[in-house]
């Protein structure tokens, strides 16, 4: 098929390469014109495993072009709306504004008989306010959401483990239907898109045609569910830090209930990036706005208890460092906020290492990936690409984010012949606690026993007492 894939940030770099990789041709249109260059090259504005490899291969064949005119979409006959919708400034609700200006530069290229496919997250509302704006062109509205996972969002979009697709359904006063039932235009669109994803229907993926509404509520909805299991696995982090347990202990025990499952069970420093902040903040704000605003109200408990998980490795290196970290050297291992992506939005690490910085230590941080646009995020920071030399003379390692080079590839022993001190905080709980204790490092993790050692604390007596010593000169 020919598809139109309008913006190509992260969300629609990935779609429109995808879609070429199982046989449709794509273009790929977006007003940013330098990020159309680098995607014309075959390299993505960002990181993404494999994604690359895809772009080379797509604009290879013929069948991935990107172009800044959005007239190119006009012999496609599926068109996927894939910009941004982040949260407006000084409120929580989402920002529609490049969903708009994208369905306006649609209609000048769409013809009669067209599919116009939103993956956006967005409001509730949203779909059949677009449908209006669209009704007059001859193309049908269908509300696609997507459920990609940063680091993993190839395989998310060539194998995804649902499609859910809302389409114009019959009113409940339609004659011998029932409620909810695809009017024949919405049954038309389904067909079309059963087609377009008929490599992952043949594989067994389920196909789930709903209504806009239930669509637009599926995507934020599983953000949602997964933002309140982590925080409350976040929540039995703070309890069992009052009281001695161990929080990865009890999660392996809750997990293993059928009902709960391990995923997303694990406690640490909280969640961050582009998704799940943004869109529960939206989902409530806009339940707020329908008066439905009680029906989630307990979502904004979900959003303190992850940010305060912040305050907890502040609280654990000013302790680790006899009450004061100004003037101190720590070393945080990670700046994405989650490992296998380069971003940095809402980074619970990033944000944690700026706190330090202003609380007066000198801060150092590395990332394998996300350094450029770390240092964009923070210029006040420090950064160094190798992650030993960025360990060397460190007082205390705090790890944010859970990379295999932190959290396999560091060497306990190798490590502790580069630090000052043999403090490490686990904010992650990524870390083997027995084998870092055993190399005589004071390990500290969230929601875990810590364990302090006689030599760290001999070594921490030392640069306390030269630190005193250089104030009083």
């Amino acid at each position: 098929m020919r598809i139109s894939v309008i913006g190509c940030g992260y969300l629609g770099a990935v779609h429109a390469a995808a879609m070429a990789s199982i046989g449709h041709e794509v273009v790929g249109v977006d007003v940013d014109e330098e990020k159309v260059r680098r995607l014309s090259r075959g390299s993505a504005p960002f990181f993404e495993p494999e994604l690359d490899s895809l772009l080379t291969a797509g604009i290879a064949s013929g069948s991935l072009r990107f172009s800044v005119d959005p007239r190119e979409a006009r012999d496609a006959t599926v068109h996927f709306i894939s910009v941004g919708t982040p949260q407006q400034a000084g409120s929580d609700a989402a920002d529609l504004t490049h969903l708009d200006g994208a369905v306006s530069a649609l209609m000048a290229a769409v013809k009669d008989g067209d599919i116009v496919v939103g993956k956006s997250t967005v409001p509730v509302g949203t779909a059949e306010r677009m449908a209006q704006r669209l009704r007059g062109t001859g193309a049908t509205l269908v509300w696609n959401p997507e459920f990609l996972r940063e680091g993993w969002a190839v395989k998310d979009t060539v194998d995804p483990d649902r499609l859910v697709v809302g389409v114009p359904v019959l009113g409940d006063d339609a004659a011998a239907s029932l409620p909810g039932t695809p009017t024949p235009e919405g049954e038309r669109a389904a067909a079309v898109l059963r087609e377009v994803f008929a490599p992952a229907i043949a594989t067994g993926t389920p196909f789930l045609v709903t209504d806009y509404a239930t669509a637009e509520l599926v995507k934020v909805a599983a953000n949602a569910f997964l933002a309140t299991k982590i925080s409350f696995i976040n929540a039995m982090a703070e309890i069992a830090e009052s009281t001695g347990a161990d929080v990865v202990q009890l999660a392996d025990a809750l997990g293993r209930d059928a009902r709960i499952g391990h995923r997303f069970l694990g406690a640490g420093i909280g969640f961050g990036g582009g998704c799940l902040p943004k869109d529960i903040r939206a989902f409530t704000a806009r339940a707020e706005e329908l008066g439905r605003g009680d029906a989630v109200r307990f979502l904004r408990e979900v959003d303190e208890i992850n940010l305060r998980r912040r305050d907890r490795p502040v609280a654990l290196a000013t302790e680790a460092l006899s009450g004061s970290v100004h003037g101190r050297r720590i070393t945080v291992l990670g700046a994405a906020f989650k490992p296998h992506s380069d971003d940095v939005r809402d980074s619970p690490g990033l944000h944690i290492a700026a706190r330090l910085h202003g609380l007066g230590a000198h801060v150092t941080v590395t990332d394998p990936a996300a350094l450029e646009n770390a240092r964009r995020a923070h210029p006040e920071l420090s950064y160094v690409a190798d992650r030993d030399h960025a360990l060397r003379g460190a007082e205390v390692v705090l790890v944010v984010t859970e990379w295999d080079d932190y959290r396999h590839a560091l060497d306990p022993e190798r490590a502790g012949a580069l630090v000052s001190v043999k403090t490490v905080i686990d904010g992650r709980n990524c870390l083997d606690p027995s084998s870092w204790r055993t190399a005589g490092w004071d390990y500290y993790g969230m929601g875990r026993p810590s364990v302090r050692s006689r030599a760290a604390v001999r070594s921490r007596a030392a640069l306390d007492d030269r630190a005193v010593s250089g104030a009083l000169v």
